[in-house]
């Protein structure tokens, strides 16, 4: 009997779809559906109560929304980066419309006909979906320690209503001049919200998630990623002697920070295991990955030792303990992601970026990404070995330019 039931709700669901789009929701009587589904006119009243209801089964049961909570929260736990979580949502919704063009557009142009409360109805779905979409950024966005001055519902609404908006161009106009294609609509949305909307930061790790009706009391310190915030060769050195007089443990994290580039988070998970020190290289092996990045000798022009003795292999050397972690505290435990932000601040006590603000651990791996590009680093091998995707590294890229520039225009007033 449950199966008959279903059977029978889906047939009106097909034959609603198919009459919906291909003559508009106005158009359609509930007659009609039901003698294409072949089933009573009051079998449809009593599954949907009325054709709108039905409409709104339709909408629920598309490729746009089936199923989007469970997908959504798979596909969260299989991407890797937010531009590639942003990039398949945003692909797979279009395509999603792109399948059902005219019921999109029936629905756009005769919403105002509907009752009162199939038009809240449809709103509350609306809203149920968007949930769904803001729980997925706020996912990714988390675990890639990240946020944005929008909560995670803006940012939802705000990509969804560009996506309709998208559809609705393209299934009415076909000669307009917006946008090539939909890969170049994609890639400007991204530019969008990873250049303006989302950003990286080193202090706040989490998502900000205030209600429509709630403020925040400060607005969260960030450095935006297309505004990479380098810091310069004299405060690098500075920074490095001042963790030298701290002692060894200070000396290497220091030197990790500024010669690997890797974050406060990736250091604290480093075990002895993962340092690999030869002749001829000297390597860090990411925990949990096959990622590996070299700990360079040579720091903004100044060489500090070599492969094989340098601030962190002294370090390790010095000590006398069963630790298995690269870094330890005061007290000979593991060190916490806290521990080394308190370091970095006794060690930069008083010092200014050339921004007029104090320098982050973030700045470092910055710092660190835009050397490799300025000493010739291809921007592919550059996201190998930071594991970043080529879109979150074009600044970076565009910093190296500038500060190639400078040095280029230096030189030639010095020849002339």
């Amino acid at each position: 009997m449950p199966s008959q039931k279903n059977s029978t709700r889906q047939r009106l669901m097909n034959a609603a779809l198919e009459l919906f789009a291909t003559q508009g929701v106005g158009e359609t009587t509930t007659k009609q559906i039901a003698e294409l589904a072949q089933v009573n006119e009051v079998t449809l009243f009593r599954h949907f109560g009325n054709k709108h209801g039905l409409l709104l089964a339709v909408i629920s049961d598309s490729a746009v929304f089936k199923d989007l909570g469970e997908s959504l929260l798979k596909q969260a736990n299989e991407t890797e980066s937010i531009y590639q979580a942003l990039k398949e949502y945003a692909g797979d919704r279009l395509q999603a419309l792109e399948q059902v063009p005219e019921l999109v557009l029936s629905v756009v142009g005769e919403a105002r006909q509907y009752p009162i409360e199939n038009r809240i109805a449809l709103g509350q779905g609306l809203t149920q979906a968007n949930s769904y979409v803001a729980e997925y950024l706020a996912t990714v966005m988390e675990r890639e320690q990240l946020h944005s001055n929008l909560s995670a519902e803006k940012l939802a609404s705000l990509l969804n209503s560009l996506l309709l908006g998208y559809a609705v161009v393209q299934f009415t106009s076909e000669f307009h001049q917006l946008w090539h294609d939909r890969d170049e609509f994609l890639e400007n949305l991204l530019e969008l919200f990873l250049g303006k909307a989302i950003s990286g930061d080193s202090r706040n790790l989490s998502i900000q998630r205030e209600s429509t009706n709630e403020s925040s009391l400060t607005e969260p310190e960030f450095i935006s990623t297309n505004k990479v915030a380098d810091l310069p060769a004299n405060l690098v050195h500075l920074i490095l002697q001042r963790a030298k007089k701290q002692g060894l443990r200070d000396y290497a994290l220091m030197y990790v920070l500024f010669g690997a580039g890797l974050s406060v988070e990736e250091i604290v998970n480093l075990e002895r295991i993962h340092q690999i020190s030869e002749p001829h290289q000297h390597l860090l092996q990411i925990k949990g990955t096959v990622r590996q990045v070299p700990v360079n000798q040579w720091i903004m022009g100044k060489q500090y030792g070599s492969y094989t003795r340098n601030p962190l292999t002294q370090w390790l050397k010095s000590r006398k303990d069963d630790q298995p972690a690269l870094f330890l505290n005061d007290a000979g435990m593991p060190i916490l992601e806290e521990e080394i932000h308190l370091r970095w601040q006794v060690l930069t006590e008083e010092l200014l970026t050339p921004q007029g603000q104090p320098p982050t651990t973030q700045q470092a791996q910055q710092t660190w990404c835009v050397e490799m590009l300025s000493k010739g680093m291809e921007l592919e091998n550059l996201s190998i070995l930071t594991g970043w995707s080529l879109t979150k590294l074009q600044p970076y890229a565009r910093r190296a330019r500038e500060k190639l520039a400078l040095e280029q225009a230096i030189r030639l007033d010095h020849k002339s």
